[in-house]
């Protein structure tokens, strides 16, 4: 597959200054993370119900925006949302029955899709795409790497895999490491020349700090994070070139349960839009994250983020599906067509 040319960047400071809104945030009432749920209405959800599993994160926070302003009520259909702390354990709960919808990264759920054909999901709707600097690759102030091309041969700190196991010889595992994969690529750098450097991701700061990795791949709100603590500076957008508004996550439920229930996932799927069409207001957005355990309201104030679309592009979502067979994080080509939910065949 041919890859068209990616943008790089010498190292950077990126200011702030652009990702401050101007005026202050909605007051927000406090979102509940577990257990949250939207009454009901007579209209055309028919007074269902849908439990969906989320790992709270900047991907989501539309669902807790639907939620706080009422969107699934008034469409008819009662939702609650279930935390949990990673995909595996909300596929888990998909399959026993605890969730009918589960949100997250494309790669997980496409991989899942590949492996467990006795199980398979539907993409309901896309929840977030990657904007510009959603995703880098960062470096310590003064690091003496200060181009793509010098990462080869160096180690990258990335967050812990989730159902794609690690391996050893610099094949990616997450979306994150494809999507950088791609643009280490496109810049002359062999992925297999990059040894990726699997941790939890509380603890690739302290890495980047400790010079226990050259560099990190992280999203927000690390990136954040790593910038105001370290001064860590931005090598690569991951999400740049032939990865450039890269789906990075969705929302899935099980083909059985979206046969069983279409009237339901369709007023869920309206709501959900409605709120991701707010969503282009940082407010509130903001307002949803500022709930976030792992992000203070004077955090959410100031990091980046992607897109929140508001309708599923086919071709886009197939986009991660083929880098993901051309850097072997799945075996065969997937068609991801034959995954989209179609309330009417």
């Amino acid at each position: 597959m041919k890859l068209a040319a990616a943008r790089y960047w010498p190292v950077r400071l990126r200011s702030r200054g652009r990702v401050r809104v101007a005026g202050a945030a909605a007051a927000a009432t406090a979102l509940l993370l577990a257990g949250c749920s939207a009454g009901s209405s007579s209209a055309s959800g028919g007074g269902a119900e849908i439990t969906v599993a989320s790992v709270p994160s900047i991907g989501n926070a539309s669902l807790y925006v639907a939620l706080h302003d009422g969107l699934f009520q008034q469409k008819g259909v009662t939702v609650h949302v279930r935390s949990y702390p990673s995909v595996t354990e909300e596929l888990a709960a998909v399959r026993n029955g605890q969730a009918d919808v589960a949100v997250g990264d494309y790669a997980n759920f496409f991989y899942a899709q590949e492996h467990y054909p006795g199980s398979p999901m539907v993409v309901v709707a896309d929840a977030y795409d990657a904007g510009p600097n959603t995703v880098d690759v960062l470096v310590r102030p003064g690091s003496t790497i200060t181009t793509p091309q010098q990462l080869a041969g160096k180690t990258i700190g990335t967050a812990l895999p989730q159902l794609m196991p690690a391996s050893t010889n610099g094949q990616p595992y997450s979306l994150e490491t494809v999507s950088a994969a791609s643009v280490l690529t496109n810049d002359g750098v062999q992925p297999g020349t990059v040894q990726w450097r699997p941790m939890p991701a509380g603890d690739l700061i302290g890495a980047l700090r400790d010079r226990q990795v050259d560099a990190i791949l992280v999203n927000e709100p690390l990136i954040y994070q790593a910038e105001s603590q370290l001064g860590a500076q931005s090598l690569l957008d991951a999400c740049s070139g032939a990865t450039v508004n890269l789906p990075l996550d969705g929302y899935f439920a099980s083909a059985s349960f979206a046969r069983g229930h279409t009237d339901a996932l369709i007023a869920f799927k309206s709501a959900l839009m409605e709120a991701q069409g707010d969503a282009a207001r940082r407010a509130p957005v903001q307002s949803a994250l500022s709930h976030y355990d792992n992000i203070r309201p004077e955090i959410a104030s100031l990091i980046t983020l992607g897109l929140y679309p508001t309708s599923l592009k086919v071709t886009s979502l197939q986009r991660v599906a083929s880098l993901m067979t051309f850097y072997g994080a799945l075996q065969h080509t997937l068609n991801v067509s034959d995954m989209i939910f179609k309330p009417h065949p």
